[in-house]
């Protein structure tokens, strides 16, 4: 279930990233979450397309959703997840699969950097 849970953490990030640059009244923060949620989904659609040429299409996709309204607060708890369950989600010798969670959790890293360095 992990793979699914992953893809849907995504998705909700990519949802939630929508709805705090919609609110916000900073131009820095409102173009760095622009970028972000632009960015997450086809990284989320590139793990499940890969993840399914090898291991069959994921069945489980978990429906809880948790608004955030702060968006860096948003970011730690994605990254602490992938963190913790990266290795849950696929094999570690799976690096075709491993190099996209580096990638998401590159662009984690690099919206963390905007959010809180330029403001």
């Amino acid at each position: 279930m992990s793979a699914g849970e992953l893809v849907m953490r995504c998705f909700h990030a990519r949802t939630v990233a929508h709805v705090l640059h919609l609110k916000t009244r900073s131009y820095a923060t409102h173009k760095a979450l622009n970028d972000f949620y632009d960015e997450i989904v086809p990284l989320a659609d590139s793990f499940a397309e890969a993840y399914q040429g090898d291991y069959g299409l994921i069945q489980d996709y978990p429906a809880r959703f948790q608004m955030h309204t702060d968006p860096l607060d948003m970011l730690s708890t994605l990254s602490e997840w992938i963190s913790k369950h990266r290795h849950e989600c696929c094999d570690e010798d799976d690096t075709y699969l491993q190099n996209i969670i580096d990638e998401i959790v590159a662009l984690i890293r690099g919206t963390q950097y905007k959010l809180r360095f330029l403001r």
